[in-house]
């Protein structure tokens, strides 16, 4: 008991440090906002789908391990003990038995297949194109959730700015609810003026809050990507978002189709699994022709049955069988003959049996199942060749898709930012003539509408634009970042 309290004093402060410790260095680290490449990573490092693709991907480095392992020779090892009652022929001495009978047994037996058509061979190319189109499936899965994080960065950045804009708007109408009741209070305008400067005010802090709403709803989905069990403090970096420079505008679609070629995972993996089909071709093919194997055994075994007999004389004759030509006894030594049960190591020895053999099948017929499997893999072929096609022909249409969707953000853009110009030149006006009552407070309201809706054109098509880039610039290989 002394020793066991004291084991327990001693390991007790050990095992609560650990408890504390451990979790600590599983939570993430929320004290700082997060740039898009930390949200990245700690995707591809937390995803349970990604987690689930590198089993799969195990999985697939194993089958092709075992496909090289298939062509080493086999070795099997195998013991018996058997206790028989009852008649039965022993195996070691061909005789019959009717009492208890043990029998042991000991064997190595060994098989080394030479030739089935080569379809070891080319299973093992099969397994290889399946670990290698895994692996790019792999890659392409961290692209997409790469891309879907960008998104709901992007999405966070734009409700952000939104907000922004949305604050500016209700702040400079503050500022005139605030100089309007002061008039009014003056008497130099009429209750009225106020009345409506106070709803236009209501209604721009109504938008605040659904921008507000917007914004959170956006964090939301960017910790559920994240799979973040508690991010009350999570915030993001907000980087400096310059329009990109938009020279891969001036690169064809076609020739940005041409760099995805040799880049885009999905490419890759539906080359690797037409070379995969083809070799399990070759593996159906190969049941059409003969199998040859080499066989070896070794073993040697032990049965209570087999007896050694041993005679020794008594000194005493016989002369009841035997007579001389004259009638005259024989007389004939007598013997006692003992049976005693083998020696185990004697047995051994004595049992040895050694084999070596060539096995040699033809498949004649096996009820068209060998042609079966030939047809349904040049199928599987057929059918892999026109995957790829369809995979190159998606990607040539996203990317047209990319491009044009490009453009037209650009354009976009660029209308709106003109559109923005003139139409703060065309508020200051209006927000002159409402500062000397000029302009009543309907098209003063107006004015300032259309500015906002504009501004926020305006930043929903300077991000629009910018993530359209990044995609294209995706394509080229490049990688994701804002900084």
């Amino acid at each position: 008991m002394p020793y066991q309290l004291l084991l327990r004093t001693l390991l007790l402060p050990l095992l609560l440090l650990l408890a504390v410790s451990i979790p600590a260095q599983n939570t993430p680290d929320l004290t700082a906002p997060w740039s898009l490449k930390q949200c990245i990573d700690y995707a591809l490092q937390h995803n349970l789908t990604i987690k689930q693709s590198e089993l799969n991907l195990k999985v697939a480095d194993i089958n092709y391990l075992q496909s090289k392992m298939n062509v080493l020779p086999t070795l099997n090892g195998n013991i018996s003990h058997i206790n028989n009652y009852g008649r039965t022929i022993d195996p070691f001495t061909n005789q019959f038995a009717t009492d208890a009978v043990l029998s042991q047994n000991f064997s190595l037996s060994s098989s080394l297949l030479l030739f089935n058509g080569l379809q070891n061979y080319n299973t093992i190319g099969e397994q290889k194109y399946n670990l290698l189109a895994s692996k790019e499936d792999h890659r392409k899965m961290l692209n997409d959730i790469s891309l879907s994080i960008a998104t709901a960065y992007l999405q966070i950045l734009l409700a952000e700015e939104l907000l922004s804009i949305a604050d500016a708007q209700a702040g400079i109408t503050k500022l005139q609810v605030d100089r309007t009741k002061k008039l009014v209070e003056a008497g130099s305008l009429a209750k009225s003026f106020l009345f409506e400067i106070e709803a236009q005010y209501a209604t721009e802090e109504l938008n605040r809050v659904n921008m507000e709403n917007q914004l959170t709803m956006a964090y939301l989905n960017l910790v559920q990507m994240l799979d973040l069990q508690d991010a009350k403090n999570f915030k993001i970096v907000r980087p400096n978002l310059e329009i990109p420079n938009f020279s891969v505008l001036s690169m064809p679609p076609e020739q940005i189709f041409q760099m995805a070629l040799s880049g885009m995972p999905e490419i890759r993996s539906s080359e690797y699994k037409v070379k995969s089909s083809e070799k399990a071709l070759r593996v159906a093919r190969g049941g059409m022709s003969p199998r040859l194997v080499l066989s070896g055994s070794y073993g040697t075994g032990y049965s209570g049955a087999s007896k050694d007999m041993s005679i020794t004389p008594t000194g005493s004759w016989d002369t009841t069988f035997y007579f001389t030509s004259g009638g005259d006894f024989v007389l004939t030594p007598e013997y006692n003959t003992t049976y005693t049960t083998t020696p185990f190591g004697d047995q051994i020895d004595q049992n040895l049996n050694r084999s070596v053999g060539l096995h040699l099948s033809l498949p004649l017929f096996n009820g068209y199942s060998v042609r079966s499997n030939i047809q349904r893999s040049r199928i599987n072929y057929l059918h892999s060749q026109l995957q790829l096609d369809l995979t190159k022909n998606a990607l040539r249409k996203n990317i047209q898709q990319a491009y044009a969707d490009a453009l037209a953000a650009l354009k976009k853009y660029q209308a709106t930012e003109q559109s923005v110009k003139a139409l703060e030149e065309s508020f200051r006006f209006t927000e002159e003539k409402f500062n000397v009552n000029m302009v009543n407070a309907f098209d003063y309201a107006d004015a300032k509408n259309r500015l906002a809706r504009v501004r926020s054109e305006l930043s929903q098509a300077k991000f629009d634009f910018f993530f359209k880039i990044k995609v294209l610039e995706y394509y080229q290989g490049k990688p994701l970042q804002f900084e």
